[in-house]
């Protein structure tokens, strides 16, 4: 991507932002319930009407709604979202602290994820229509199958409570206790990775470049890994962007099976304490992350496929 794309990407960016931060906002404005009341029903006090509306004034919910939305807006502009309603702390902080911990995670599940599936999938279209491809693909669809919260709690049964290996608890400090959550995570990617690369795979195998190569008497296990393998991952750039978008979200269920202390969870926690601020700053500062990554993975496949880079200097 040339600089004249890569600015009209940011401006569409910015004006996707300013769409979902109002509909963020305004979502949160109609939703049923009172902030104050449910903010001070948290620290396990209730207060009387007077010092409830004195609170709702000062927090500025008596203004109207394009004056809140109008401040809240020109805040998060200035990197000020707002102060979170139960944990009394500046949000943009709050989302920071448990932005390493998410990375963390996000990271160690894709690392085993790539670890397992690249293997399985490369040994699958070798061997397709034999035993070992059956028995990949089989896996797979057991895999996709399965879902996360399901996937979670036998691995705590299994590793946490029978055979007392790892810690029911994840701080996400040290590899034991980030590994639980983290294979809970790899292990529903596995079967669509694995099934993407046999894919992609296949289809290199077919190409001109690989029956060239054959008749030049090249090694398959030289042709395999030096022309296939390259091919065959680029596709899986754009999947492995959306995926760490969505891990980097965090994945709410995982988190609070493991009481894992990342965004997801911080997430679950603001909704039920009504935390509207921490709520609005966390789908704006996910729609960020989100359309980053989503921009970096464009701006790569100039330097991962030159055919790419090529024909775009051609229009």
């Amino acid at each position: 991507m040339n600089a004249r794309q890569i600015r009209k990407r940011l401006v569409q960016m910015v004006l996707v932002l300013i769409g979902i931060s109002f509909f963020t906002f305004i979502l949160t404005y109609l939703s049923p319930g009172d902030p104050v009341t449910a903010m001070y029903s948290a620290s396990g006090s209730m207060p009387s009407e007077a010092v409830l509306e004195a609170t709702r004034e000062e927090l500025g919910l008596n203004d109207p709604f394009p004056v809140q939305y109008w401040n809240w807006l020109t805040g998060c502009l200035h990197g000020d979202f707002g102060t979170s309603y139960s944990m009394h702390k500046p949000v943009l902080e709050l989302l920071s602290s448990r932005l390493l911990p998410t990375l963390k995670l996000a990271f160690t599940s894709l690392m085993i994820m790539l670890i397992v599936s690249v293997p399985l999938g490369m040994l699958s279209a070798v061997y397709r229509g034999k035993p070992v491809d059956y028995v990949v693909r089989g896996l797979t669809f057991f895999g996709v199958s399965m879902p996360n919260f399901w996937v979670g709690m036998l691995l705590l049964y299994l590793f946490a409570i029978q055979l007392k290996l790892l810690p029911v608890v994840s701080s996400g400090q040290g590899f034991k206790k980030i590994i639980l959550p983290a294979l809970t995570l790899a292990f529903a990617m596995m079967g669509k990775y694995t099934r993407q690369v046999r894919t992609a795979v296949l289809e290199e195998l077919n190409q001109d470049y690989v029956i060239g190569a054959r008749a030049r008497g090249i090694k398959e296990s030289t042709i395999l890994w030096r022309h296939i393998f390259p091919n065959a991952l680029l596709p899986l750039v754009t999947m492995l962007g959306l995926s760490l978008g969505s891990l980097l979200g965090g994945t709410a269920v995982v988190e609070v099976i493991f009481s894992y202390p990342g965004l997801g969870n911080l997430a679950v926690t603001s909704i039920s304490a009504r935390d509207y601020p921490m709520i609005q700053g966390y789908v704006l500062w996910i729609a960020l992350i989100y359309m980053g990554i989503n921009l970096i993975v464009d701006i790569s496949y100039d330097y991962l496929d030159p055919r790419i880079r090529e024909s775009r200097k051609a229009i």
